[in-house]
């Protein structure tokens, strides 16, 4: 069953996909929360880009 037809389904997979910041530095994921990068201690952080369609 394709996930695009149940929008509960839907939503819970964006959230779990497209929830965390990238290290601009390292690119390194961190929790969406993160002040800092976990691997360089970098705070140059961004949220993952997310493109709807």
């Amino acid at each position: 069953m394709p996930i695009t037809l149940d929008p509960e389904k839907l939503k819970i997979v964006i959230e779990h996909r497209f929830n965390y910041k990238v290290c601009r530095n390292c690119g390194a994921k961190n929790p969406p929360e993160a002040v800092k990068c976990r691997r360089c201690g970098s705070r140059n952080l961004r949220l993952k880009k997310f493109k709807s369609k």
